[in-house]
């Protein structure tokens, strides 16, 4: 593939993935049909474009096109190209299952409403509240503030634990 050629293929293949991000599918069909017109059908970039292709076919709805030609790419010549057209052949031709009732959620039509008055409810901002701090009252008559001697008991104790180790060392 020419340089020009393989540069204008990049560009239509990302506008084309981008428009199919965005979802802008028309637009991702086009660019990739114009990429795919470049790279050529049985290339592994043909193939690429090609699955990219299948899932734009399939956003914008048209299912038969995008069923066509992934049973075309299920014997393309590359090997993961077939292989994932197989994979996803498989899965668009699932069948849709029924769900219960109790799955679903019913959403009310709005359009029945009156529309002249609104039907909405305003947030208000509730104010946080905070529990009030409540000082405890210290009655100082009845601390006990006399010495209990642990603390001059404990200070000796690691004097004579630090100065053993020093002589021993």
């Amino acid at each position: 593939m020419v340089q020009e050629n393989k540069e204008q293929f990049r560009l239509y293949y990302q506008a084309g993935k981008n428009a199919l991000e965005r979802g802008k599918y028309r637009q991702s069909v086009e660019n990739l049909e114009k990429a795919l017109e470049i790279v050529g059908f049985v290339s592994r970039l043909g193939g690429e474009t090609q699955m990219l292709l299948i899932t734009a076919y399939q956003a914008m709805g048209n299912q038969e096109k995008a069923i066509a030609l992934c049973q075309e790419l299920t014997t393309h010549p590359n090997g993961i190209t077939s292989k994932k057209a197989v994979e996803v052949l498989y899965i668009i031709q699932a069948p849709e299952l029924k769900r219960p009732e109790s799955w679903m959620s019913k959403i009310p039509d709005m359009s029945q409403n009156d529309t002249t008055t609104p039907q909405y409810v305003t947030a208000r901002k509730s104010p946080k509240r905070h529990p009030p701090k409540i000082e405890p009252e210290i009655d100082l008559s009845q601390v006990e503030t006399e010495d209990n001697k642990f603390l001059w008991f404990a200070l000796i104790l690691t004097a004579i634990t630090c100065g053993g180790l020093i002589w021993l060392s």
